[in-house]
Protein backbone atom coordinates (compact mmCIF):
# COMPACT_ATOMS: atom_id res chain seq x y z
CA UNK A 1 0.00 0.00 0.00
CA UNK A 2 2.86 2.38 0.79
CA UNK A 3 1.33 5.84 1.24
CA UNK A 4 -2.31 5.00 1.86
CA UNK A 5 -4.76 6.30 -0.71
CA UNK A 6 -7.95 7.95 0.50
CA UNK A 7 -10.17 5.11 -0.76
CA UNK A 8 -8.07 2.51 1.06
CA UNK A 9 -8.12 4.55 4.25
CA UNK A 10 -11.91 4.81 4.05
CA UNK A 11 -12.17 1.05 3.50
CA UNK A 12 -9.95 0.36 6.54
CA UNK A 13 -12.06 2.68 8.67
CA UNK A 14 -15.20 0.93 7.38
CA UNK A 15 -13.73 -2.47 8.33
CA UNK A 16 -13.01 -1.17 11.84
CA UNK A 17 -16.56 0.16 12.05
CA UNK A 18 -18.01 -3.30 11.39
CA UNK A 19 -16.73 -4.44 14.79
CA UNK A 20 -17.52 -1.39 16.96
CA UNK A 21 -19.84 -3.46 19.18
CA UNK A 22 -17.42 -6.36 19.67
CA UNK A 23 -15.61 -6.74 22.98
CA UNK A 24 -12.36 -7.89 21.35
CA UNK A 25 -12.46 -6.81 17.70
CA UNK A 26 -8.76 -6.72 16.83
CA UNK A 27 -8.32 -10.19 15.32
CA UNK A 28 -11.45 -9.79 13.17
CA UNK A 29 -10.38 -6.34 11.98
CA UNK A 30 -6.84 -7.45 11.14
CA UNK A 31 -8.10 -10.59 9.42
CA UNK A 32 -10.46 -8.57 7.20
CA UNK A 33 -7.69 -6.08 6.35
CA UNK A 34 -5.24 -8.91 5.58
CA UNK A 35 -7.85 -10.53 3.31
CA UNK A 36 -8.60 -7.22 1.58
CA UNK A 37 -5.04 -5.98 1.00
CA UNK A 38 -2.75 -8.96 1.59
CA UNK A 39 -0.70 -7.29 4.31
CA UNK A 40 -0.91 -4.86 7.24
CA UNK A 41 1.80 -2.17 7.14
CA UNK A 42 2.44 0.28 9.98
CA UNK A 43 0.35 3.03 8.35
CA UNK A 44 -2.68 0.73 8.46
CA UNK A 45 -1.97 -0.25 12.05
CA UNK A 46 -2.01 3.46 12.96
CA UNK A 47 -5.48 3.86 11.41
CA UNK A 48 -6.73 0.79 13.27
CA UNK A 49 -5.32 2.28 16.47
CA UNK A 50 -7.15 5.57 15.88
CA UNK A 51 -10.41 3.75 15.20
CA UNK A 52 -10.24 1.26 18.08
CA UNK A 53 -8.24 2.99 20.77
CA UNK A 54 -5.89 -0.03 20.85
CA UNK A 55 -2.23 1.02 20.95
CA UNK A 56 -0.09 0.60 17.85
CA UNK A 57 2.33 -1.44 19.99
CA UNK A 58 -0.40 -3.96 20.83
CA UNK A 59 -1.58 -4.13 17.21
CA UNK A 60 2.00 -4.59 15.98
CA UNK A 61 2.48 -7.35 18.56
CA UNK A 62 -0.53 -9.23 17.21
CA UNK A 63 0.46 -8.72 13.56
CA UNK A 64 3.98 -10.00 14.17
CA UNK A 65 2.96 -12.86 16.48
CA UNK A 66 0.53 -14.61 14.13
CA UNK A 67 2.12 -16.03 10.98
CA UNK A 68 -0.98 -15.50 8.83
CA UNK A 69 -0.58 -11.72 9.17
CA UNK A 70 2.10 -9.96 7.16
CA UNK A 71 3.80 -6.57 7.35
CA UNK A 72 4.90 -6.81 3.71
CA UNK A 73 3.06 -7.59 0.48
CA UNK A 74 3.01 -11.25 -0.49
CA UNK A 75 3.65 -12.67 -3.94
CA UNK A 76 0.92 -13.92 -6.25
CA UNK A 77 1.84 -17.47 -5.20
CA UNK A 78 2.56 -17.97 -1.51
CA UNK A 79 4.59 -21.13 -0.96
CA UNK A 80 4.31 -22.48 2.56
CA UNK A 81 6.80 -25.18 3.48
CA UNK A 82 5.94 -27.04 6.65
CA UNK A 83 8.83 -27.47 9.03
CA UNK A 84 6.88 -29.11 11.84
CA UNK A 85 8.48 -32.18 13.37
CA UNK A 86 7.07 -34.81 10.97
CA UNK A 87 7.80 -32.71 7.89
CA UNK A 88 11.25 -31.76 9.12
CA UNK A 89 12.20 -35.37 9.85
CA UNK A 90 11.02 -36.42 6.38
CA UNK A 91 13.03 -33.77 4.52
CA UNK A 92 11.10 -30.51 4.89
CA UNK A 93 14.27 -28.48 5.37
CA UNK A 94 15.74 -29.78 2.10
CA UNK A 95 12.48 -28.87 0.34
CA UNK A 96 12.46 -25.28 1.58
CA UNK A 97 16.19 -24.98 0.85
CA UNK A 98 15.54 -26.04 -2.75
CA UNK A 99 12.71 -23.52 -3.18
CA UNK A 100 15.01 -20.87 -1.71
CA UNK A 101 17.84 -21.82 -4.07
CA UNK A 102 15.70 -21.86 -7.21
CA UNK A 103 13.77 -18.68 -6.42
CA UNK A 104 16.82 -16.80 -5.04
CA UNK A 105 14.93 -15.76 -1.91
CA UNK A 106 15.06 -16.70 1.76
CA UNK A 107 12.00 -17.76 3.73
CA UNK A 108 9.88 -14.71 4.46
CA UNK A 109 10.90 -13.00 1.21
CA UNK A 110 9.19 -12.36 -2.12
CA UNK A 111 10.76 -12.63 -5.56
CA UNK A 112 11.54 -9.34 -7.31
CA UNK A 113 8.85 -10.00 -9.92
CA UNK A 114 6.25 -10.38 -7.16
CA UNK A 115 5.31 -13.89 -8.24
CA UNK A 116 6.46 -16.01 -5.31
CA UNK A 117 6.68 -15.61 -1.55
CA UNK A 118 8.41 -18.34 0.42
CA UNK A 119 7.23 -19.00 3.98
CA UNK A 120 8.50 -21.46 6.55
CA UNK A 121 5.51 -22.80 8.48
CA UNK A 122 5.24 -24.67 11.71
CA UNK A 123 2.97 -27.70 11.77
CA UNK A 124 0.10 -27.39 9.29
CA UNK A 125 -1.57 -30.59 10.48
CA UNK A 126 -0.62 -32.67 7.45
CA UNK A 127 1.76 -35.03 9.26
CA UNK A 128 0.47 -38.11 7.43
CA UNK A 129 1.59 -36.68 4.08
CA UNK A 130 4.87 -35.16 5.26
CA UNK A 131 6.70 -33.24 4.07
CA UNK A 132 3.84 -30.99 2.98
CA UNK A 133 3.93 -27.78 0.98
CA UNK A 134 1.02 -25.44 0.31
CA UNK A 135 0.75 -22.96 -2.51
CA UNK A 136 -2.21 -20.60 -2.19
CA UNK A 137 -4.05 -23.29 -0.26
CA UNK A 138 -3.28 -26.19 -2.60
CA UNK A 139 -1.47 -28.95 -0.72
CA UNK A 140 1.46 -30.80 -2.24
CA UNK A 141 1.92 -34.03 -0.24
CA UNK A 142 5.16 -35.94 0.28
CA UNK A 143 7.24 -33.22 -1.37
CA UNK A 144 10.88 -33.85 -2.14
CA UNK A 145 13.63 -31.45 -3.12
CA UNK A 146 13.73 -33.13 -6.53
CA UNK A 147 10.04 -32.21 -7.13
CA UNK A 148 10.50 -28.51 -6.41
CA UNK A 149 11.72 -27.60 -9.90
CA UNK A 150 8.65 -29.21 -11.47
CA UNK A 151 6.28 -27.39 -9.10
CA UNK A 152 7.85 -23.99 -9.80
CA UNK A 153 7.84 -24.71 -13.54
CA UNK A 154 4.10 -25.49 -13.45
CA UNK A 155 3.38 -22.04 -11.99
CA UNK A 156 5.65 -20.32 -14.49
CA UNK A 157 3.85 -22.11 -17.33
CA UNK A 158 0.53 -21.01 -15.82
CA UNK A 159 1.80 -17.42 -15.79
CA UNK A 160 2.83 -17.63 -19.46
CA UNK A 161 -0.61 -18.96 -20.41
CA UNK A 162 -2.32 -16.15 -18.49
CA UNK A 163 -0.15 -13.59 -20.29
CA UNK A 164 -1.02 -15.12 -23.66
CA UNK A 165 -4.75 -15.00 -22.88
CA UNK A 166 -4.48 -11.41 -21.65
CA UNK A 167 -2.57 -10.44 -24.79
CA UNK A 168 -5.28 -11.68 -27.14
Amino acid sequence: MGKIQEAAEMKIREICGRYKNENTPLMMILSDIQNEYGYIPLEVQEIVSEETGISVAEIYGVVTFYSFFSLLPKGKYVIGCCLGTACYVKGGQQVIDKFSELLHIAPGETTEDGLFTLDALRCIGACGIAPAVTINGKVYPKMTASNVNEVIASYLIKEEKEKEVAGQ
